[in-house]
């Protein structure tokens, strides 16, 4: 396919897209990805900037995966609040994130006396800069711990490590997951890349990672894993910087012994 017939194909999509907004919330446009493209040619067809669509969806790089939903960031005129409806796997920072507010203007905004969001939720957004805080880094359940240089292959690695290990589990426990595994890369105390972490064996000759002993990470990966994958690449960590994690039940006095971080689901993660 031709670069014309690409760019023809982006505009129709783009307007199809614009049409089915509710009024007020053209600007919060979503793409998602076809196979073939890249953020260059969606910044063209949708008339912004590579760089621009990098902060609107917390990108440290330039990769992207067909499939993946791209939030398309609003101009910088004044917009009025809209709506949202929340999505499995939201949270108040990654939806304020989105919308260039913070997560405290949105509690605000619609009376919410604590983080829990639920999908199908509606919410209200508020303008930016209408007032309230300024948009924070950092969220109780959800902090930006700094970008890991990574490949392609890291982060399919890294999506197989998630899908093998917490597959049944919530989205927030999937990038705990994937956050834990970056927190070690970051430590200094352990391997400092992703594949040098999942594939570490200890000084007892013990993989740190039971999917690597029974082969379960050599399957594919799922596409909410990828998306797990991608919020802990670009920073997002529920855990508060664990190191470990382990299910709650498994009888283990040592890591039950270390300062526990959070209880997500059935898994517990520890300092």
């Amino acid at each position: 396919m031709n670069r014309l017939l690409l760019y023809a194909r982006y505009f129709l999509a783009v307007v199809a897209a614009l049409v089915l907004l509710p009024v007020g919330a053209a600007a919060a446009a979503t793409h998602t990805v076809s196979p073939g493209e890249s953020l260059f040619l969606i910044s063209r067809a949708y008339g912004t900037t590579v760089d621009a669509l990098r902060r609107a969806n917390g990108l440290y790089t330039d990769l992207i995966y067909p499939g993946q939903q791209l939030y398309i960031p609003v101009g910088n005129e004044k917009r009025s609040p809209v709506t949202y409806t929340v999505q499995p796997g939201d949270t108040l920072y990654l939806i304020g994130l989105r919308y260039g507010v913070s997560f405290q203007s949105i509690k605000a905004a619609n009376g919410l006396g604590s983080d829990t969001i639920y999908p199908g939720q509606k919410l209200i957004i508020p303008a930016a800069n209408s007032g309230g805080t300024s948009p924070a880094p950092v969220s109780r359940g959800a902090i930006s711990s700094g970008p890991v240089n990574y490949s392609r292959s890291d982060f399919d690695l890294l999506a197989r490590l998630i899908t093998a290990e917490a597959d049944s589990e919530s989205y927030i426990t999937k990038v705990a997951v994937g956050a834990v595994v970056l927190n070690r890369v970051k430590s200094g105390i352990f391997p400092n890349t992703i594949p040098g972490v999942i594939y570490q064996v200890d000084e007892t000759g013990s993989y740190q990672f039971e999917p690597v002993l029974n082969g379960w990470i050599n399957r594919p990966a799922s596409e909410e894993a990828k998306r797990a994958a991608l919020d802990a690449l670009n920073g997002v960590d529920p855990t508060n910087g664990a190191l470990y994690f382990f299910e709650s039940w498994v009888p283990n006095s040592w890591l039950q012994s270390r300062p526990v971080s959070v209880i997500l689901d059935s898994f517990t993660f520890t300092y």
